[in-house]
């Protein structure tokens, strides 16, 4: 069965660090796109950021130069660094992976989800 677990979560202050983790158990994922989304308070879920099995990666505009997605496949595991917070940046935040090569944007192509972690940003 395949499990996506996020960690990492928590609050912090506007302009303060965070770094989420998500391990993936249940099958190998290296040859997986992975994304990070985000749903905030009334509002639908968005992705964060992408990366793709060979590294290519994208994000949404309201987050480059802030937000950094990476990947360890000798891990399961795919890391979303998140600099100089910002307090629109709250929302859980959920890992997903998508059986394919390519990176797509919609939440309705990702196969796997994790249950989501909570980020608060606090002035």
């Amino acid at each position: 069965q395949v499990q996506l677990a996020e960690s990492g979560g928590g609050l912090v202050q506007a302009g303060g660090s965070l770094r989420l983790s998500c391990a993936g158990s249940g099958q190998t994922f290296s040859r997986n796109t992975w994304g990070w989304f985000r749903q905030g308070p009334g509002k639908e879920r968005e992705l964060v950021a992408a990366i793709s099995w060979s590294g290519n990666t994208h994000y949404a505009d309201s987050v480059k130069g802030r937000f950094t997605i990476s990947r360890d496949d000798a891990k399961n595991t795919v890391y979303l660094q998140m600099n100089r917070l910002k307090l629109d940046d709250t929302a859980v935040y959920y890992c997903a992976a998508r059986r394919s090569w390519v990176i797509d944007l919609s939440t309705s192509s990702y196969d796997y989800w994790g249950q989501g972690t909570q980020v608060t940003v606090s002035s």
